[in-house]
Formats: structure tokens, C-alpha cells, sequence
């Protein structure tokens, strides 16, 4: 199987590692701090994972957002991103 198309760089690296530590880090929490659903602003029953994923679509659309209005240097696209990850944790 070739996969010489993809682009493995030291960002890619960096994002798939981000990610595999935040799985590992919500493991840890769960073993640690068992979850307890909590009903935020859209009124669904969530868990960390769960504020997780939406936290996760929600980077990958303002990312996709900025690339397409404001072109391909995705800093200010990460500020925002971190900052909506944070809203969703404390308020959903």
C-alpha cells in the first residue's frame, strides 16, 4: 500500500499525538473522577467525552471555516478553537 500522498509532517504528528493525549488524559479522569452527566445550555445529558467531540467537530469546523474565508495561516483559527473547546466544557 502506498501512501506517499499524504503529507506526514511534524505538524501532522503533533495533531494525531495531541489527540491520542487528550483520549489518554480523559481516561485517566474517567478512572480517576467517574463522570456524571450534566444538562448545559443545549439542554442534552452530556459526558466529558462527549463536551470532548463537540469540542473536536467544532475545532475542525472553524478550521475549515478560516481556510476557506481567511486563508491558510490557521493561528488565529487555533485561538479560536481553543477558546470555543473552553466554552463547551464550562457551559455545555
Amino acid at each position: 500500500m502506498d501512501i506517499a500522498w499524504m503529507a506526514w509532517t511534524w505538524q501532522t504528528a503533533v495533531f494525531f499525538a495531541a489527540i491520542a493525549g487528550l483520549l489518554a488524559l480523559m481516561t485517566v479522569l474517567a478512572l480517576v473522577k467517574p463522570e456524571r452527566e450534566r444538562v448545559g445550555v443545549l439542554r442534552i445529558a452530556t459526558t466529558r467525552g462527549d463536551r470532548l467531540f463537540i469540542a473536536l467537530l467544532g475545532a475542525a469546523f472553524i478550521n475549515l471555516a478560516w481556510l476557506g474565508l481567511v486563508g491558510p495561516s490557521l493561528w488565529w483559527a487555533l485561538g479560536l478553537s481553543l477558546l470555543y473547546a473552553a466554552a463547551v466544557f464550562r457551559f455545555v
